[in-house]
């Protein structure tokens, strides 16, 4: 079996367009939501989201390609450039045929759907852009990775709702660990600030509606209504250590472990018992050979919907059984609203930035305990600690669920 670890993050966040600026902004508890600007929501009862600003596309691929991708593409490539470029890798250093993709999107390029549709139906269907098709799939932001970074082996979109993340960073960690692949370039990304998908996630009671940006997204507080969507993507370079020794990487973690089951109860509603998140959290665990006391931090799903966390809570207390009421956890989707398919990718980041400087991100605009949710959710402020291990938790509708455990790196 190969070790596994992490040579390059890229993010394109609501809070910063990259690494960088994103640490800084979870740090710092920078809060990305405002109100809309991508549409009018006059006739929405949703008015906030977390958008990404101020970012240019054309930084990293020509205007030309550019016009030929949805926006979740435009993240996608800018996060795995990124990575692929603090990773060290160069054209020539490495197997293309042993360098994958593993890259996902909740609903990919559902923007392109809303726009050439109405086209078909005033004007006929000779009037829809032939580009529709592979502008919309989600498989797209995998292909135009592996297209701009010549990876030629695996490359695959797994599309688990709000799991995805999590899911594309354990499968590429499974295909470099059983020795498929040395490299992988693995994450999500979402661009679904629309009309169609909030009026979509509005009429299902999903979101907050409230028009106070420092009120909207509160996890595990009292007043959560619903939760903030939100953009952008989130790319991480997997490879051998082995791989990465022999070239002289910089590690910057480790993946010691992955853990996914699913629910098998409801399409939106999570397992009243929290059992399938809490298998999921165990499951990597065992996989990285460590007991709960051994994890400093959870990256809780935390979406601030009122079900989500109480059950959640359920899920780390089972889990991780007396070690829950120990271990620090915070939603970093107080600060960057939910970015749905690219959630877990971008919080697997926030967990290797967290151990790399020993500081516990925030669960922003923290007010009201809730007692149903009675563990340390680090409110309002980083805090210091000594971070050896996190695990990030994602838990999507249809019942994913997907959990990563990452450590220091140690000889």
């Amino acid at each position: 079996m190969e070790r596994v670890v992490i040579t390059g993050m890229g993010a394109v966040t609501p809070i910063g367009n990259d690494v960088a600026s994103f640490w800084e902004g979870l740090k710092t508890g920078k809060n990305g939501i405002g109100p809309i600007s991508h549409f009018d929501t006059t006739n929405f009862k949703a008015k906030l989201a977390a958008e990404v600003k101020d970012f240019d596309p054309t930084l990293y691929m020509d205007k030309r390609e550019a016009k030929r991708m949805d926006h979740y593409c435009h993240f996608a490539v800018a996060a795995a450039k990124q990575a692929f470029a603090q990773s060290g890798l160069t054209e020539g250093s490495f197997d293309p045929y042993r360098s994958g993709v593993f890259f996902g999107s909740g609903v990919g390029g559902l923007k392109v759907f809303e726009d050439e549709l109405p086209k078909m139906l005033e004007k006929g269907p000779s009037r829809v852009s032939p580009l529709c098709i592979p502008e919309m799939i989600a498989n797209m932001g995998a292909a135009h990775i592996s297209m701009a970074l010549s990876f030629k082996g695996e490359s695959i979109c797994p599309v688990t709702a709000c799991a995805t993340g999590n899911h594309a960073i354990g499968e590429a960690y499974r295909a470099i660990k059983h020795g498929y692949q040395d490299i992988m370039i693995a994450g999500g990304a979402e661009a679904s600030i629309i009309p169609i998908a909030t009026a979509g996630f509005q009429n299902m009671k999903a979101l907050h509606t409230g028009e106070d940006p420092d009120a909207a997204s509160v996890p595990f507080d009292a007043r959560r209504s619903g939760f903030v969507m939100g953009e952008g993507a989130g790319a991480v370079v997997l490879e051998s250590l082995s791989h990465a020794k022999a070239r002289g990487a910089t590690i910057l973690a480790e993946v010691v472990g992955y853990g996914a089951t699913s629910d098998a109860y409801h399409i939106t509603a999570p397992d009243p018992e929290g059992a399938g998140g809490a298998k999921a959290m165990e499951l990597a665990i065992a996989d990285a050979g460590m007991t709960p006391d051994q994890i400093d931090y959870i990256n809780a799903h935390g979406t601030s919907t009122p079900i989500n966390e109480k059950i959640e809570t359920m899920a780390i207390k089972k889990a991780m059984g007396d070690a829950a009421y120990k271990v620090h956890i915070s939603s970093t989707k107080s600060m960057t609203g939910h970015l749905l398919g690219a959630a877990g990718a971008v919080e697997a980041i926030a967990c290797v930035l967290a151990m790399q400087h020993s500081l516990v991100p925030p669960t922003i605009n923290y007010k009201e305990p809730d007692p149903d949710c009675d563990l340390d959710i680090t409110p309002n402020h980083a805090v210091e600690a000594p971070i050896r291990a996190a695990l990030s938790n994602s838990l999507g509708f249809g019942g994913h669920n997907a959990a990563l455990v990452f450590r220091r790196m140690e000889d």
